[in-house]
């Protein structure tokens, strides 16, 4: 079993910065690429950036490119997303996720991801 837990989301004015952390325990953190994810009321649930299990790669939505950032530190068995230049259209309940398949490519497909934390609330005002 892998537990995810996210912290840092909150209420931030446009403009403004926000780092998302994502705790894991489990086995093997470092052997799976890790993925962030975000979900607004009615929405389905929508890529927005992933990092590989050794930290070498990352990939993103068009949406955040150019101003979130995403990292991990294998050590900790976190992940991280660095959200700058915050916008209204950012507010979110964010999600970090665990790829089913260690070492595996990037993926950005929710359904190929196996473990999820609670989500952490991301509210931007104008």
């Amino acid at each position: 079993q892998v537990r995810l837990v996210e912290s840092g989301g909150g209420l931030v004015q446009a403009g403004g910065s926000l780092r998302l952390s994502c705790a894991a325990s489990g086995r093997s953190f470092s052997s799976y690429t890790m993925g962030w994810f975000r979900q607004n009321a009615g929405n389905r649930r929508v890529f927005v950036a992933v990092i590989s299990a050794d930290g070498s790669r990352t990939y993103y939505a068009d949406s955040v490119k150019g101003r979130f950032t995403i990292s991990r530190d294998n050590a900790k068995e976190t992940v991280y997303l660095q959200m700058d230049s915050l916008k209204p259209e950012d507010t979110a309940v964010y999600y970090c996720a665990k790829d089913r398949t260690p070492l595996r490519g990037l993926t950005i497909v929710p359904d190929e991801y196996d473990f999820w934390g609670q989500g952490t609330q991301v509210t931007v005002s104008s």
